[in-house]
């Protein structure tokens, strides 16, 4: 069996990118080990403690930076969260100041908003609807 453990967003400052993941998003802390002049620093769902971490991966390779500022430039999400209730999380993370690219709207299945980490990427939040 294969399973999934830990995935990456690239982050242009990762001290940022911890305050922002934890502080706004609500992300709790997992490992934060140095290794030179990075660290290998990740967080965790609180409600999951023991599931799958989210790497804080500095984007310091040529070829990262490029794919993270075209991806912000066109207005694609690095990668999404699942939330319970879409626009509760809206309102929240708007009244705390983050930044969003608009409300809220149907996407499939899904209704979804998308937000301005601070740290180069667009994240996406989600909610599945019947």
């Amino acid at each position: 069996m294969i399973r999934i453990t830990v995935t990456s967003v690239l982050v242009n400052d990762q001290d940022r990118a911890l305050d922002f993941y934890t502080g706004m998003l609500g992300f709790t802390p997992a490992l934060d080990i140095p290794l030179g002049a990075y660290r290998w620093l990740t967080v965790v769902s609180p409600g999951e403690p023991d599931g799958v971490q989210l790497l804080l991966e500095p984007n310091v390779h040529p070829a990262a930076q490029a794919f993270q500022r075209a991806l912000h430039a066109d207005g694609i999400p690095a990668t999404t969260f699942a939330v319970e209730d879409v626009h509760a999380e809206y309102e929240r993370l708007r009244e705390a100041g983050v930044e969003f690219r608009g409300e809220p709207a149907p996407a499939g299945t899904t209704i979804a908003a998308t937000l301005d980490d601070t740290c180069g990427n667009l994240i996406g939040i989600h909610q599945l609807v019947g």
